[in-house]
This record gives structure tokens, C-alpha cells and sequence, in this order.
């Protein structure tokens, strides 16, 4: 992840202040909604984090294979993690 966990909890809460401040938004409950932008962010953070474990995952099942094959580690993690995310139709940074 790219971010810090403070700094998107705090991009969260300015984001919830500034939209209230210009009137965009009504809020109840500010804090709850500052809670639910936090945890959609980090989720959205944390997509490719858990795409790369997940290739981690798929490689090491395939370790043998691999070995026996002499294929690149490295250019099969690219070529497994890029297919995974046109299936999964993620955009990736």
C-alpha cells in the first residue's frame, strides 16, 4: 500500500469536512461517515496488495513446474498477476 493508514484516515475525515463545509452532503452522523470513506478507501488500497499475495499463492503451487521448466519467477509473478487483473478487470498503479 502507498498510503499510510493515519494519512487515509485523515484524507477520510478531510474529505467528510470539506464536502459538508461547501454543502454537497448532509450528515447525521460525520464521524460514521468518515468511518465507512475510510474503510472504502483502504479497501480500494489494498486490492492489488491481495492480488500479489494471491499470485504468491498460485506460484508457489506451481513451484515445481516451474522449476522443471526453468521458467523466470519473476516474468511468470508479472504475466500471472496481469492476467489475474484483466479477468478481474482491476486497474493497477
Amino acid at each position: 500500500m502507498l498510503l499510510a493508514r493515519d494519512y487515509v484516515g485523515y484524507m477520510a475525515r478531510e474529505i467528510v469536512k470539506r464536502l459538508l463545509a461547501a454543502e454537497m452532503i448532509e450528515a447525521k452522523a460525520p464521524d460514521a461517515l468518515t468511518q465507512r470513506i475510510r474503510l472504502a478507501m483502504m479497501e480500494e488500497l489494498t486490492i492489488e496488495d491481495r492480488l500479489s499475495e494471491e499470485v504468491r499463492e498460485i506460484l508457489s503451487q506451481h513451484a515445481d513446474e516451474m522449476r522443471r521448466t526453468g521458467a523466470s519467477y519473476q516474468e511468470m509473478y508479472k504475466k500471472v498477476k496481469a492476467q489475474l487483473a484483466r479477468e478481474r478487470k482491476l486497474i493497477l498503479r
